[in-house]
């Protein structure tokens, strides 16, 4: 399948099923005991499915690079929309309930070594880096590239010099006030920063160069998946070699990996688009199940602050770390079907003008 309407039957699909993934990822990261997450097969499953945020950077770039929005200007609004829109869903998940819903739960706090309602709290869960800060930043980077050059291998050397480097700069900070932030949201190797730019923006940026190849063979997918296919496998066993070298450095710490990580990491993403691709080829482009993956898709941003929302609030009703497989899954099912319901009202206001977000990411 190729293109239509502008966008890739296979990118669409992937980044909705990594969109899909996140609910059941995060549902499981706040409800479920340790014991769920880490010693049953249910929990192992969902928290390695947590890997598909990778996919989901790959198609932001992607997708990226097929946009109409490509002059400087509009790359920086775009980049500090996300920003705002990052900080924004910091406020509503930890802010609020801090100080309306009379503090975030014990259990919770505990997990991040603070006390309720106090101005380090506050300071420490409105400054966290997710994935929106890692897109913002990473777009703020790109809009300065592009002013430097177009060409594709440019994004190539600079996603895998990121990799290579990441761990040796992984935790560099300084004293200097204002840029100490700074230094957290690119090199953080605490959970201060989820997704610290130094290694994640590699994916964003090989998502470009990705995009690039495409283009430059006139946007056939057919050469375009089969060539990624290959490229995958040798990423996998280039990094398979070094993650086996020094687990530890390489994959010990998922948030904050090694360039061997980071390398198998890529190619196992880019084998499960070329898997989607071949997936998308069995449904019928009007099927319900596709209809509403591609949903997703075009609705990530409200997606994705809906989602954590009402997971982050549903900590007062269900509790945080204190339900086994069943329940979590039982709970995975509530948040997508209030997830999608929320936002079809957020599509319905948007409509009227009443609020909006920008889709996608």
């Amino acid at each position: 399948m190729g293109l239509t309407n502008n966008r890739i039957a296979a990118i669409d699909f992937t980044r909705g099923i990594s969109v899909f993934f996140l609910i059941i990822v995060h549902t499981m990261l706040i409800y479920g005991t340790l014991r769920t997450q880490t010693e049953t097969t249910i929990g192992q499953i969902i928290i390695w499915l947590g890997r598909g945020a990778a996919m989901y950077l790959i198609a932001m770039g992607i997708s990226f690079t097929f946009s109409r929005r490509q002059s400087f200007y509009t790359i920086i609004k775009r980049a500090f929309y996300l920003l705002f829109i990052g900080y924004s869903l910091n406020f509503v998940k930890f802010i609020i309930p801090e100080f309306i819903f009379g503090g975030l739960p014990y259990r919770f706090l505990n997990a991040y070594h603070l006390k309720t309602q106090s101005l380090e709290t506050s300071l420490f869960f409105l400054g966290l880096g997710d994935i929106l800060q890692l897109a913002g930043i990473s777009l703020l980077l790109i809009a300065f590239i592009n002013q430097i050059s177009n060409n594709k291998w440019l994004y190539f050397l600079l996603g895998l010099s990121i990799m290579i480097l990441s761990k040796e700069l992984s935790g560099f900070k300084t004293n200097i006030i204002g840029l100490e932030y700074i230094c957290h949201l690119f090199f953080s190797n605490q959970y201060n920063v989820y997704f610290p730019v130094f290694p994640w923006s590699a994916f964003i940026f090989m998502g470009v160069f990705l995009g690039k190849q495409l283009k430059e063979i006139n946007n056939d997918t057919q050469i375009f998946f089969k060539n990624l296919a290959l490229q995958s496998l040798g990423l996998i066993v280039l990094g398979l070699s070094l993650v086996l070298t020094n687990y530890k450095y390489h994959f010990g710490d998922y948030y904050h990996l090694g360039p061997g990580g980071s390398i198998i990491l890529l190619g196992i993403m880019m084998l499960c688009f070329w898997i989607a691709n071949q997936l998308v080829k069995l449904f019928n482009p009007n099927s319900p199940f596709l209809n509403i993956i591609i949903y997703l898709s075009k609705n990530t941003t409200s997606i994705y602050f809906i989602q954590w929302t009402l997971i982050n609030w549903g900590m007062y009703v269900f509790g945080f770390w204190s339900l086994h497989q069943w329940s979590v899954l039982a709970l995975i099912v509530l948040f997508t079907v209030l997830t999608l319901i929320t936002n079809i009202l957020y599509r319905k206001l948007k409509s009227l003008r009443i609020i909006s977000f920008e889709n996608n990411l």
